[in-house]
């Protein structure tokens, strides 16, 4: 007996309404998921800041591998509620990123049914390709380019009369940003092959423009690390380089 006569919808039989009372439906589900991580996340303060606040000082692991002088990084807060609204915050962003391999999923399982077969294929390689390169983005920023940047603006000064007094605020925006940012521009294999997929790119023409590109690379490297210490400006450029021509070798 077919699916419609048993009295189930199919995506072919369900109406727009009936498709807009699934999504709402996923919707409730990663709201609910996302506020329980974040949630945990919040309770979880002591664990959470002992994380996000590791970078300050000199005990941090990269630091250590590097063999960094001894050093830390005092943070001060000038709100009344600034603890606590960056508390919110960091917690609610914690809580997306746990629960983001649940929200893709479930975005994908809605849209899924509307794609053929060889669609749906390169729509799960695309997505967990893209969800990979952005936690490896935002892993290498948090390891490696975001504790440079702080070792370099917050222990810099013009003259030892002037203390450095930087806010928790300012810390931990400047962390997440960071993170976002990385995140983004990991994204570059994965948005080339998509391009590449529609005959927007191809590999001949991302070589003919490499020098462009190198040069391109080198102030988007200067923005994320505002420094003028060339060895942290060359380990920004050289993952964002590396990502530009494995995206060469997927586009051939």
């Amino acid at each position: 007996m077919s699916e419609e006569a048993k009295g189930v919808k199919t995506d072919e039989t369900m109406t727009f309404w009936d498709h807009l009372d699934e999504l709402r439906a996923v919707i409730i589900r990663i709201l609910v998921i996302t506020a329980v991580a974040a949630a945990v996340a919040f309770c979880l303060k002591d664990d959470l800041f002992a994380i996000v606040l590791a970078p300050r000082t000199s005990e941090f692991i990269t630091y250590r591998l590097m063999g960094v002088e001894p050093f830390s990084i005092h943070l001060m807060n000038t709100g009344l509620t600034e603890q606590f609204m960056i508390h919110l915050r960091t917690a609610f962003y914690a809580g997306v990123l746990v629960a983001s391999p649940y929200i893709i999923y479930m975005l994908f399982s809605f849209v899924a049914p509307a794609l053929y077969d060889n669609e749906r294929k390169y729509a799960t390689l695309l997505c967990v390709s893209a969800y990979l390169m952005f936690m490896l983005g935002t892993a290498l920023n948090y390891l490696l380019i975001f504790p440079l940047t702080l070792k370099f603006l917050g222990t810099y000064q013009v003259s030892p009369d002037v203390a450095n007094m930087l806010t928790l605020q300012s810390y931990v925006d400047t962390l997440l940003m960071m993170n976002l940012v990385m995140g983004i521009v990991f994204e570059l294999p994965v948005v080339s092959w998509l391009l590449g997929r529609m005959g927007l790119i191809n590999a001949k023409m991302m070589r003919s423009v490499r020098r462009h590109a190198i040069v391109a690379i080198l102030i988007v490297a200067a923005i994320i690390t505002p420094t003028t210490d060339a060895f942290t400006l060359f380990l920004v450029a050289l993952p964002i380089w590396l990502l530009y021509e494995v995206s060469i070798v997927i586009l051939k």
